[in-house]
């Protein structure tokens, strides 16, 4: 069977309705400081960010499937039924004799995320699958040794992060702490069952440790051979110790990181501690303003990697949850997968490119800003009574895991951040897709200094307002305005 038919008649196979599955990541229930200066100081100025990108790229690209995942085994994994198991595995390894990305475009890439107004980027180095995009010496299932070993271009991690490098971002490795393809972790003398090791370390400590030993020396080529980087993202949370005694020795590999990475941020995701620098939620939004750095990390459709008949979210709707996320004090990390070509199709660009100029208007409001305490309140209309609103309780989270127009509805509210220097208040109205703008926004609580001005962001343009006596400001909205979210600018009091 020809590879496109096969391909096509796999992605039609393999669930890509990961959804709510067993691949989304919950957050830790508690957070740790780090000790060090450095990485704190690194942390402040990633929070200063906000919004960045997460590129996932690998094999599943070339047939455009779900990330990884279908290798696995696990119940909520559908497949092929005409094939083995063992049969499906062999034509997925497979892919790394096909996977050319002649078209291969960082620059690209780099550049479309800046028009974004991106700040910071991820790239996946390693995913679950285990197939490395730079050329590591550990292991011969990287791309720089199969179809694409005669391009000049094969150590793709350096190309990558020296395009995003050359443009200001900071810069991120993704890096899966299992590798469904090593020996160490999947062993061939027993059978996979989940996506955890399969076999028992207890019993075999030796074959542990040339896991915790290849995984280190992986982690040490990505740390010091390719620039400064200054964000290890380690996915894969249920390799801990706590889990089948899956010890891959974080001190010791925090220690070479930071030595050839000073300041570096670790993100060893789900795992509390020292070296979960900043929580991940996926796919959602927590319910409140959290008291310490966070990122929602969400995709721009519905998958993180590139698959043929994606469902979009809007811009509208990716900048309602940026306004969002920054208001509830954390970062977006929206993901982008390029194409099995090595490019971001036309959809893609267009939508950052229309996220970015909303964000070259309103982005005082976002960059390098700080929460607020009363950071969301209702549009108010005109005949609201004045009762005040508490933001934990009375007004539910918009649905920021869904896409476009068949997710729960964002509805109009306001969200406010603060300036550092605490002189200045931004009121960002998050406008729902297919609502029109409001004539007049009127709140509560966030009230303006007496005889200030409230100008709207971008134009500068003072806007009338008021505040009646039963305490509710109203401000006057122009009738020329794009129908899309807003910010405003005021003294507080």
């Amino acid at each position: 069977m020809k590879l496109r038919h096969f391909t096509l008649l796999m992605t039609l196979a393999v669930s890509l309705f990961t959804r709510g599955q067993g691949n989304v990541h919950e957050r830790s229930s508690e957070y740790e400081w780090p000790a060090d200066s450095a990485v704190m100081n690194k942390l402040r100025l990633w929070q200063d960010q906000k919004f960045g990108v997460l590129l996932h790229w690998g094999l599943y690209a070339v047939p455009g499937i779900v990330e990884s995942w279908s290798i696995c085994d696990e119940d909520w994994i559908t497949r092929d039924t005409t094939m083995t198991y063992q049969q499906y595995k062999d034509w997925y390894w497979g892919l790394a004799d096909v996977f050319r990305p002649v078209d291969f475009d960082p620059e690209q890439w780099a550049r479309v995320a800046q028009e974004a107004g991106m700040k910071y980027m991820i790239f996946t180095t390693k995913h679950h699958d285990g197939f490395c995009l730079w050329d590591s010496r550990q292991t011969d299932f990287t791309i720089a040794r199969h179809a694409f070993a005669s391009d000049p271009r094969r150590d793709v991690l350096r190309h990558v992060l020296d395009a995003f490098r050359s443009r200001g971002f900071m810069t991120g490795t993704y890096f899966s702490k299992p590798d469904w393809h090593s020996q160490y972790y999947w062993w061939d003398v027993y059978p996979t069952k989940g996506r955890n090791v399969n076999y028992d370390v207890s019993r075999n400590p030796w074959r542990w440790q040339q896991f915790r030993d290849y995984t280190f020396r992986q982690l040490e080529e990505i740390l010091s051979g390719y620039g400064a980087v200054d964000l290890l993202w380690l996915d894969g949370g249920w390799v801990w110790p706590g889990n089948r005694g899956q010890d891959i020795d974080m001190p010791h590999i925090a220690r070479m990181a930071r030595q050839h990475q000073p300041g570096l941020l670790i993100v060893d995701r789900t795992i509390h501690g020292p070296y979960e620098n900043y929580q991940t939620p996926e796919r959602t939004v927590p319910d409140v303003q959290l008291a310490y750095p966070w990122e929602s990390c969400i995709p721009l459709s519905d998958d993180w990697g590139w698959v043929p008949r994606p469902r979009w979210k809007t811009p509208q709707h990716v900048i309602n949850t940026l306004i969002e996320v920054v208001a509830k004090g954390g970062n977006l990390v929206l993901g982008v997968g390029p194409t099995a070509e090595g490019v971001l199709q036309p959809e893609v660009v267009e939508r950052l490119q229309t996220i970015g100029r909303w964000l070259r208007t309103y982005g005082a409001a976002i960059y390098n800003t700080v929460p607020v305490p009363d950071y969301h309140t209702p549009l108010l209309p005109p005949s609201s009574p004045s009762s005040p609103s508490s933001p934990s309780s009375n007004f539910p989270l918009p649905s920021s895991i869904l896409h476009g127009p068949s997710s729960i509805p964002q509805p109009s509210s306001l969200w406010f951040t603060g300036s550092k220097d605490g002189r200045t208040r931004y009121a960002l109205l998050a406008l729902p897709d297919g609502e029109s703008l409001p004539t007049e926004l009127r709140w509560q609580g966030n009230t303006p200094r007496r005889g200030s001005a409230i100008r709207l962001l971008g134009s500068g343009r003072k806007l009338k307002w008021k505040q009646q006596t039963d305490g509710i400001v109203v401000v006057r909205l122009p009738k020329d305005l794009p129908q899309e979210p807003l910010a405003l600018e005021f003294t507080p009091q």
